[in-house]
């Protein structure tokens, strides 16, 4: 899929919320209605926040198919919609945020779903710990990822080996 980035704007936060929503949906199938419904002003608030780097990811044709939230060297939020997952968006914007970053990338993700901790594992980021409840203090394990700072080609020398 042809994708783009760009910085979000104002106007692009109901659709993120809404985008936000159906991904949840989707994929943090241990959140009850009543979880999702309480996320949601959280979540609304947090998208207006200016301690966040908000990205926007759109189709070739524009479309609105994902998000990053970024902050430092840490993904705050990664959310791709339930109609464009697999396709390749959420390893786009982890290279965007990889790029945000320069140096090595850590990201929280909830115990219970298990999809996302595969992504991010498939593309070398390692549990360096855990957290019994949600940043909330809800009962939803986090569980906390980072992966090194790749090491860029230039930086990659070969010394000739002394005689």
């Amino acid at each position: 899929m042809d994708m783009h980035v760009r910085p979000a704007r104002v106007e692009d936060r109901e659709r993120l919320l809404e985008l936000w929503e159906h991904s949840v949906r989707a994929t943090h199938r241990f959140l009850g209605e009543s979880d999702v419904a309480a996320l949601r002003p959280l979540v609304a608030e947090e998208l207006t926040s200016d301690a966040l780097e908000w990205w926007v990811l759109l189709s070739a044709a524009g479309a609105l198919v994902g998000f990053l939230g970024f902050a430092r060297n840490a993904i705050e939020a990664l959310f791709i919609h339930p109609d464009h997952q697999g396709q390749g968006g959420g390893t786009f914007l982890v290279a965007h945020a990889q790029r945000l970053s320069g140096g090595a990338l850590t990201v929280d993700v909830n115990e219970q779903n298990e999809a996302a901790l595969r992504f991010y594992k498939g593309l070398g980021f390692s549990v360096v710990g855990r957290s019994p409840t949600d940043g909330g203090g809800r009962p939803f394990p986090i569980l906390h990822l980072t992966r090194a700072a790749p090491v860029r080609p230039e930086a990659q020398t070969n010394w000739p080996e002394r005689e």
